[in-house]
């Protein structure tokens, strides 16, 4: 009886579509009714969102009224259905997929953008606290220090060059280490890593 039951289903089904090939909107309604809401509670077994899952059903039923005249189908009408639902409701969720991990890199595009802002910022101001440390050394010491930190002189390359000796360039350099070091004893680390100048 049951089997009975399904042939005469399919039977009526595949008039119905029958009719829908041949333009016949009133038919394209009577299978939207009879299979809107089981096959939206199939979608929504893919897809979380409720809504999504009735657009995708919705879609479909466009879909299958626009391509109706191309449209054959192997199994029943119920099967095919079913069929292209699923396959809507598997290219929703890789859509989904794309879609997340496009957002997903922006934001984190955005935050290394945020993140390089923010290293540049604090190099400038690290770059002034140093610039104003400086202004307050004695001028000899001063020279000494940039030549050796900042133009990267070796000490006999700065001695040769002021025509001092050695020691005086080793004494001055280590006067000024120690007066920049206390003045910028809080940023010591940052100036490390952030503009590779060791105060040592």
């Amino acid at each position: 009886m049951h089997e009975q039951q399904n042939a005469s289903m399919q039977t009526s089904d595949q008039m119905i579509f029958q009719s829908i090939k041949s333009g016949d909107e009133k038919a394209l309604e009577m299978l939207f009714k009879e299979y809107y809401q089981p096959l939206c509670r199939y979608a929504n077994s893919y897809l979380e969102d409720p809504a999504d899952a009735e657009e995708v059903v919705q879609s479909c039923f466009i879909k299958l009224w626009e391509k109706k005249e191309t449209i054959s189908i192997q199994s029943s009408v119920k099967s095919y259905l079913y069929q292209i639902i699923r396959n809507a409701c598997l290219n929703e969720i890789k859509h989904q997929k794309v879609k997340k991990n496009y957002g997903d890199m922006i934001t984190q595009q955005g935050e290394q953008q945020s993140e390089a802002s923010d290293q540049s910022t604090l190099k400038g101001e690290l770059e002034e606290k140093i610039a104003l440390a400086l202004q307050s050394l004695p001028q000899q010491c001063r020279l000494i220090f940039t030549m050796s930190r900042f133009e990267e002189l070796k000490y006999q390359e700065i001695a040769d060059q002021l025509n001092l000796s050695i020691k005086t360039v080793e004494n001055q350099m280590g006067k000024a280490l120690k007066l920049m070091r206390t003045q910028l004893q809080e940023y010591l680390p940052l100036i490390a890593l952030l503009l590779h100048i060791i105060l040592e």
